[in-house]
């Protein structure tokens, strides 16, 4: 059997080089198309079931689980009819708005925006528990990946200790609303519990910025990794186990109380509007903060921070800001997930999480907010965080494998990230466009020294420089 399969996907193989490109990509598609959704059953099967539709789930599924051979046809045709009938209009539709003046477009830009809202604040009501779960999850990495792209894809400051400001948002909220905190339980509302969250926060970033703020490159990377273990394993220690409550954390954390509802775990729907409350607030702040005087100093830091010294850019000033600024939208994800789950251990808060987060945001596209939201949405919507599911929920064992191979796949070939900035672009591909040019320049010098020297390449400035110049 085995020599018989390896026969089968050698014969395939060579055909993919021999048949028409045209036929193999129509092939890849339909092959695709099926295994995504014989995989994607559990999350498909919630969602027509949420919109009414399950004789199409009957038809498609097996009731026992898997994919009906109707099904499975009947998904083939679907995958070749919808590119024939859409063929390149979602691109010449992208292209027209690219070429819309300034004024036109920022009133499209609108419009979508609105409409993405809307479906937003609407399709929860039509999903299960597992979907709406499932957002929710997203959600949170989303408000975590936010903050790290503002320290790490604006102001290119590499950290991997970022989870500690995940675990004090999260502790502070356990010990200001649980009435089983150990030490100091005044048992406060959510809302006021914010702002010494955010406080908190704050202060623990100036804390950890102030420390590594003249460090660069790997040693940056590793001190603030060290930072990361040294909260976490702060929270687990007996020192301040009759504070935080040690390894047994601390339980019964309250739901947000809203007056006319409360938030919590057992309703995934509530969870994620008061996630996307936060992620709102997130997307705003960094939208406002990539524009501004800030933003830009930011970006001239991460680009070359000795010419923006040399500029007049306070370094260490914008570099402590992007760290507080970034703590304060990871303790925003840390007090949701505290009154989401009802408690807070110190393993929640593994370092596994900032590396997580890191490639998500390389993923998806350093220092851009919409390429941050595609980054989570793929890798925690499909693969699933740390310990939450996603939809892949068969290679729940193989997730950091994926993980790994994705990442190495995206630095190779798209190291810009799935949705780029184009700042970030020209970056990236700047190094690449000048080796280009100058193996270019000494491949057309070769040349003219085969034909005899005709015409030398020479710079303008050396050309008008008289005969002692062109000598030279």
């Amino acid at each position: 059997l085995w020599l018989l399969l390896g026969l089968i996907l050698g014969v395939l193989g060579a055909a993919m080089h021999v048949l028409p490109k045209k036929l193999c990509s129509r092939s890849r598609t339909v092959v695709l198309s099926v295994l995504a959704v014989s995989v994607l059953e559990t999350f498909l099967t919630d969602l027509l079931e949420g919109f009414g539709l399950e004789v199409l789930t009957d038809f498609v599924y097996y009731k026992r689980g898997g994919l009906e051979v109707g099904g499975a046809l009947l998904v083939a045709a679907l995958a070749l009819l919808i590119p024939l009938l859409v063929g390149t209009r979602i691109k010449d539709v992208k292209k027209q708005v690219v070429d819309l003046p300034a004024e036109e477009r920022k009133r499209v830009n609108l419009i979508l925006l609105a409409v993405s809202a809307a479906l937003l604040l609407v399709l929860p009501f039509f999903l299960g528990k597992i979907a709406n779960e499932l957002l929710a999850n997203v959600g949170l990495f989303v408000l975590l990946a936010l903050g790290l792209n503002v320290v790490v894809g604006l102001a290119g400051i590499l950290d991997l200790g970022y989870v500690a400001f995940f675990a004090v948002g999260g502790y502070t909220t356990a010990v200001l609303t649980s009435p089983n905190s150990p030490w100091f339980a005044p048992e406060l509302h959510f809302s006021v519990t914010l702002i010494f969250v955010v406080l908190a926060a704050a202060l623990t970033g100036l804390l950890i910025g102030a420390p590594v703020i003249r460090m660069r490159g790997d040693y940056l990377a590793i001190v603030t990794l060290g930072f990361g273990e040294i909260i976490r394993l702060l929270f687990m220690s007996d020192w301040l186990g009759p504070y935080f409550g040690g390894a047994q954390g601390i339980t019964n954390i309250p739901g947000v109380d809203l007056g006319f509802a409360t938030v919590k775990g057992t309703d995934p729907r509530s969870v994620f509007y008061l996630v996307l409350v936060f992620c709102a607030i997130a997307i705003y702040t960094s939208w406002r903060l990539q524009a501004s005087r800030l933003g830009r100093a930011w970006m001239a830091i991460r680009e070359d921070e000795q010419v923006a010294e040399a500029m007049g850019i306070n370094t260490v000033n914008a570099k402590l800001m992007a760290f507080v600024v970034g703590a304060v939208l990871a303790s925003f994800s840390g007090a949701v997930l505290a009154a989401k789950v009802g408690s807070v251990f110190p393993t929640s808060f593994m370092i596994l999480v900032s590396i997580i987060i890191l490639v998500v945001v390389i993923v998806g596209g350093m220092g851009n907010i919409a390429g941050v939201m595609v980054g989570s949405f793929v890798l925690i919507g499909v693969l699933g965080g740390p310990k939450q599911p996603g939809l892949l929920q068969e290679f729940q064992n193989f997730k950091l494998l994926i993980y790994g191979i994705l990442l190495v796949f995206m630095m190779l070939k798209r190291p810009e990230g799935l949705v780029p900035s184009a700042r970030r672009t020209r970056e990236l591909h700047q190094e690449e466009f000048l080796q280009d040019a100058w193996i270019k320049g000494d491949k057309l010098d070769s040349d003219d020294e085969d034909d005899g020297g005709a015409e030398p390449l020479v710079a303008p400035a050396a050309m008008s420089g008289g005969d002692e110049g062109g000598e030279e």
